[in-house]
């Protein structure tokens, strides 16, 4: 059913979140004609975190919801991804991305701030008037009737409305009501993350590159933000201990000390930056639903997956313009537009979480195994290799 049709009576769509996903859920809604109300609970709308890859099936989705131009001004487009042996600096391959892969799959790869991501689209859905943004108002319960859902407020407030999205991340506060009452599972690693001036880019290393560094039990990633000015700088390593807050503050020194065998560059990066913060990776036992008649999980409540693809933000839009596209197609069915949904997303998002999970066994190999990839790395052409991701970036929407 197009906008156009729907009915003059549709109660607004409750989302819980105010982050990527929910913003962008919010305005992928309106751009069906469909209103929603946004309920973030903290205070103020903010995004943690130093970077974020965006693909091709990312920057799409981006343009195609009128987000791309409030993001422009703070895009990095890189040229390539340079991996290196992490110890000894060297060059194992150089796989391409900027014009090839754009002009592959008719959209950008992107690397920028998740703070200027999350302000473009923030900017976005405060200028369409379907949307209302609350603060302060933490979503911690439900209850459905035939035909619409209340979202209960922490306060106690009852929020009528045409159906609930989670989208309230790793720990959701919903998802055990929803879907089941499985907790995240903590894998044994660790990840730090920081933002430098492209001034302390080491002589010798690519400025326009995303640059992954391997090394056994730990790996690096750095790409340049903010239109190059920043370089945004991820290191995970092995860590058994578990803790919910992604953004902990974390000594430099801890973190010199775990990376100390990484190639001289790579510690000059490490060392040039003062303030880190960390998180502990989690995954979440698999759910056997996502979709619960008028409630359903979105991006990391949903999947959250291990951040060695770049895909775990992207993911979330993904999701939104397929739920939104559903719901709009089914607004007298609500129960039904969500269940395809998950039925549309589930697979995709189990194979992009399977890979990953793959991707970071493989950054992370030792001895004759770690020998075996380079090797195999070396001998195959950077474009054959990344026409192995046809599937991952090349994503459209079924519409």
């Amino acid at each position: 059913m197009a906008a156009g049709h729907l009915p003059e009576n549709l109660l607004p769509v409750a989302i819980a979140g105010g982050g990527i996903g929910g913003l962008t859920a919010a305005i992928a809604l309106a751009r069906h004609g469909i209103a929603s109300h946004v309920h973030e609970r903290r205070e103020s709308f903010s995004e943690d975190g130093a970077g974020i890859q965006i693909g091709p099936n990312g920057t799409r989705i981006l343009r195609d919801l009128g987000v791309a131009d409030a993001l422009l001004p703070n895009i990095s487009a890189p040229e390539s991804i340079v991996v290196h042996d992490g110890q000894t600096g060297r060059t194992i391959t150089e796989l391409p991305l900027g014009s090839w892969i754009a002009e592959r799959h008719g959209a950008p790869y992107w690397t920028v701030q998740r703070s200027h991501l999350h302000a473009a689209l923030l900017k976005t859905a405060r200028g369409v008037p379907l949307i209302t943004l609350t603060t302060g108002s933490a979503i911690t319960a439900f209850e459905t009737s035939a035909d619409r859902v209340a979202a209960i407020d922490a306060g106690g407030s009852r929020h009528s409305a045409l159906a609930l999205i989670a989208a309230d991340g790793l720990w959701s506060a919903l998802r055990p009501a929803i879907a089941s009452p499985g907790a995240p599972r903590p894998v044994g690693k660790s990840a730090y993350r920081t933002l430098i001036s492209s001034d302390n880019l080491p002589a010798g290393v690519k400025t326009n590159s995303v640059h992954v560094w391997l090394s056994p039990g730990s790996h690096a990633v750095h790409y340049p933000v903010s239109a190059g000015r920043e370089i945004a700088v991820v290191v995970i390593v092995n860590d058994a201990q578990s803790v919910q807050n992604w953004s902990t503050p974390a000594p430099r020194g801890t973190l010199l000390n775990l990376t100390r065998d990484f190639a001289h560059e790579l510690k000059t990066l490490i060392a040039s930056a003062e303030a880190w913060r960390m998180w502990s990776l989690h995954t979440l036992p698999p759910v056997a639903r996502w979709s619960n008649g008028r409630t359903t999980l979105l991006g990391d409540a949903a999947h959250p997956i291990l951040p060695f693809l770049a895909q775990g933000g992207v993911l979330a839009l993904e999701d939104s313009v397929v739920l939104a596209r559903l719901m709009s197609a089914y607004p007298t069915n609500i129960p039904q537009a969500l269940r395809l949904y998950q039925s549309a997303r589930m697979i995709r998002t189990a194979r992009v979480a399977a890979s990953s999970t793959s991707n970071g066994r493989a950054y992370q190999l030792g001895g004759a195994t770690a020998a075996a990839r380079n090797g195999l790395l070396k001998s195959i052409p950077g474009a054959i290799v990344m026409r192995r991701y046809d599937w991952l970036y090349g994503w459209r929407d079924a519409s």
